[in-house]
């Protein structure tokens, strides 16, 4: 590793046209998992100006069966999707939570498909489709996440709380964050530059009101990064591009699924290219995922390495994983090897799509919370973010 090296991370706020459409799918997931726990979702939503336009595929029993929905089921959508606007933050001409035109192009999924994933006589649940999934950790941060998109979610998530607590009053839903740090022997020391660009009432469209914006984000920073770590005056660009009243989906179209390095680790890992929201557990790209960042946590966690990658592939309609692959980056601690965390690893989850969701607890509605300011580096409760626990680092010592 290079003794001193510059790295960068990005973030977007709930109000991002994609992570609205990211948290209408999973609030569809959540609303189907609510009433049938094996319901089965693939939720793809597009935003636009006052337009928001569900398709996808679904089985949910007591909603959608042999192609009919259940009287009221429809209805219950729309206002899903129009509450989860609303807790957002849309209010604006362009785009209004109340106002808006919806279209559900949900139908049912695919016998085909359902016929490999399902369980059935001697037959295992197999994997919801093929694919790589990539779990990380780094001890940078306390919630072991790396620290260049750790502070670009805490910026954004301090802005949306001043939004919603009134504190920020001039402050609308989109914004944008990214935080470049300064390495010194795989540590970081110092913002070296940040970006921040916030959509914002009409009143601050003037250099007073710029001034006044610049001013707010500086203290935010301030109060959000470590003490020092604050870069000059001339490596700090808020708007950049000067006004930003017009955002959200009416100023850029918004999908599911379009921030997936936002969702992961910001790029300091690899990803396997699936997204995560809008579908339902039995689905790897999520909950293999999932699995993969709690192995590669309670790896970290243990002290066993500083930082550890953990990938996982699946084939379509199989339950085993065809693969399991651990790097620990040169950074193992105490002997340990990656080649004895692939042994032990399997022994302590069982890492079939049933076995993962079993073990996480993840045939819940739980998947709201998800959709903005990353899966992971996040609070275990509850249920909730169940995959960033630590409860394998004693086992995981006593196996080695």
């Amino acid at each position: 590793m290079r003794s001193s090296y510059l790295f960068t991370s990005e973030s977007v706020s709930e109000g991002h046209p994609d992570k609205v459409a990211d948290q209408i799918s999973d609030a569809i997931v959540d609303l189907f998992l609510s009433k049938d726990p094996e319901a089965r979702i693939a939720c793809e939503t597009l935003t636009t100006t006052q337009l928001v336009v569900l398709a996808g595929e679904i089985r949910c029993h007591g909603v959608y069966e042999n192609g009919e929905w259940a009287p009221g089921a429809q209805e219950e959508i729309e206002r899903t999707v129009r509450e989860t606007v609303k807790r957002i933050g849309y209010e604006q001409e362009g785009f209004h939570w109340e106002t808006l035109r919806f279209e559900n192009n949900l139908h049912g999924q695919s016998v085909d498909i359902a016929a490999g994933v399902d369980e059935s006589g001697n037959k295992d649940e197999g994997a919801g489709d093929q694919g790589i999934m990539f779990g990380y950790a780094t001890d940078e941060t306390p919630d072991l996440l790396p620290a260049t998109l750790y502070y670009s979610h805490r910026i954004l998530e301090r802005l949306a709380a001043d939004r919603h607590s009134g504190a920020a009053p001039f402050l609308e839903p989109d914004a944008k964050s990214q935080v470049t740090l300064q390495y010194e022997n795989g540590i970081p020391v110092r913002a070296s530059a940040i970006v921040v660009s916030t959509q914002h009432t009409a009143d601050l469209s003037n250099d007073e009101g710029q001034a006044k914006l610049r001013d707010y984000v500086k203290a935010v920073l301030a109060d959000v990064l470590p003490a020092g770590w604050l870069p000059g005056e001339e490596a700090i660009f808020v708007n950049p591009t000067g006004n930003f009243e017009i955002g959200g989906p009416d100023g850029d179209a918004g999908l599911t699924g379009r921030k997936i390095i936002v969702d992961t680790y910001g790029g300091a890992a690899p990803h396997g290219g699936g997204a995560f929201s809008g579908k339902d557990p039995t689905k790897v790209d999520r909950s293999a995922a999932y699995v993969s960042r709690y192995l590669a946590k309670n790896v970290v966690a243990a002290g066993l390495a500083k930082r550890c990658t953990i990938q996982l592939s699946y084939a379509i309609g199989v339950a085993e994983p065809l693969s399991l692959y651990v790097d620990l980056h040169g950074t193992e601690t105490n002997g340990v090897a990656a080649s004895d965390l692939e042994r032990v690893l399997p022994t302590l989850v069982k890492l079939t799509p049933k076995g993962i969701r079993t073990h996480l607890g993840l045939n819940k509605p739980i998947y709201g919370a998800t959709a903005a300011y990353g899966h992971f580096g996040r609070k275990a409760e509850g249920d909730r973010f169940s995959w960033e626990k630590t409860d394998l680092v004693d086992r995981l010592k006593q196996a080695l």
